[in-house]
């Protein structure tokens, strides 16, 4: 199947579950999509094994999309630069330690219990799978996904304090998850060794090399659209253009210079949307222009996105063992991102006054996306690989259909409770 017919199909079915949705299911929009893709998924398999159908075709096409590598050489650079891009930097200024300390340590403590906790109730119910391979599955599945999250808390009245953090935690975490995904995958095949030097050098060249690179990309391309604006330009089109330089070529350039793409482009919109205040008057309507440009892209990609994790579960081994082991993991991961939040905060309040944060709310805010089974899928092909992309499919799916779809009951239940004490 060639890339133009993959990309109409693609187009086609995401209208297609978008006006379901908005006429008949009426849910958050990418949580409706997905459910209708996620149907159709179904209904295929479904007819298909009673003789009614072929899903050659359907299979064709999830393989053709290729989602691991459309989702983290493609759509994850502009999605991340979106969200970044929009978000009020002096939200996120105020609480910058708790947001760093929860993105970091917090990302480091969930994959590694994770991992363990996974590997240990595993082998206590004879399913055998390496350790190695369990805390790659804790880097997999520990980080909340900002493109789900970001849209979430568009809709769910939580309060700035928990919004500021939960969106700062989600922008940061994607990037330090794929530095570990990467880190214990090369362990896995013998090409790293889990040495303290070692990881502080493959950390400090991922992190601080994505920092730098998206500060500078930022600021040059900051300093040609004050150009164009300074000039008196009408210049709208030429300064959304600029924009998808950045972010393609941005992420480009990470990859080249091996270091974390992800993180530049987040960083690259965060700088922007800093400086997008110290604009003169004048740029009001380039700002207006390059806003709604962004924010298309953002619904667009989002909608195809979530349309392609519903059609995933085509190409999934859906063997019964597998299923069990994907719904055991559930319990065992809303257990460790409590951990991971709780703890660190506990720490962090002996060093500074930090917010009084609900670690339930927290718990229950971090939700799962695209980002996870694009890492599962890109594991090399092993018994282990289709267990934890199974694993990872059905906390993705219970993740965004359940606590996304009940989030904002939990955050009036916990703020009623809040109330009455």
């Amino acid at each position: 199947m060639d890339l133009f017919a993959v990309f109409t199909i693609l187009m086609t079915l995401t209208a297609v579950f978008s006006f379901l949705n908005e006429v008949f299911f009426k849910l958050p929009t990418t949580i409706g999509i997905m459910l209708a893709s996620l149907a159709a998924s179904l209904f295929i398999l479904i007819a298909g094994y009673f003789g009614f159908g072929h899903v050659h075709w359907a299979v064709d096409l999830v393989t053709a999309a290729d989602f691991d590598h459309l989702m983290m050489n493609g759509m994850l650079s502009f999605l991340l630069f979106a969200g970044a891009s929009t978000v009020n930097l002096d939200d996120l200024g105020e609480y910058k330690g708790t947001i760093a300390y929860l993105a970091t340590l917090g990302m480091i403590i969930a994959t590694f219990l994770t991992g363990w906790v996974v590997w240990w109730v595993f082998g206590l119910l004879g399913m055998d799978l390496p350790l190695i391979y369990a805390l790659i599955f804790g880097a997999i599945i520990s980080p909340i996904d900002a493109v789900v999250v970001l849209k979430l808390f568009r809709r769910v009245n939580a309060g700035k304090t928990l919004e500021s953090i939960i969106t700062g935690e989600s922008l940061f975490n994607d990037a330090v998850a794929v530095v570990i995904f990467v880190l214990l995958t090369d362990v896995a095949s013998g090409e790293t060794t889990l040495t303290g030097i070692d990881i502080g050098k493959f950390f400090l060249k991922e992190a601080v090399g994505g920092l730098l690179l998206g500060i500078s990309l930022g600021y040059l391309s900051y300093r040609m659209i004050l150009e164009i604006i300074v000039r008196g330009k009408e210049g709208s089109i030429v300064v959304a253009m600029i924009t998808l330089a950045l972010v393609s070529g941005g992420y480009s350039l990470a990859e080249l210079l091996d270091v974390s793409g992800p993180l530049t482009c987040v960083v690259a919109g965060l700088f922007l949307a800093r400086r997008r205040r110290l604009m003169p008057s004048s740029a009001d309507h380039i700002r207006a222009y390059v806003g709604s440009f962004w924010e298309i892209i953002d619904d667009v990609l989002n909608a195809v996105l979530f349309v392609l994790i519903g059609l995933e579960v085509l190409i999934l081994d859906l063997e019964k063992p597998y299923i069990i082991c994907g719904l055991l993991a559930i319990p065992l991961i809303t257990f460790a991102r409590f951990v991971s939040v709780e703890l660190p905060l506990v720490l962090l309040r002996y060093v500074r006054k930090i917010p009084n944060l609900s670690g339930f709310i927290m718990t229950w805010s971090g939700i799962r996306g695209g980002v996870s089974i694009a890492l599962a899928l890109s594991l090399p092909d092993s018994k282990e690989r289709d267990l934890i992309v199974l694993m990872t499919y059905i906390v993705v799916v219970f993740s965004i259909l359940v606590q996304g779809l009940t989030l904002e009951n939990a955050v009036k239940w916990n703020n009623k409770k809040e109330d009455t004490h």
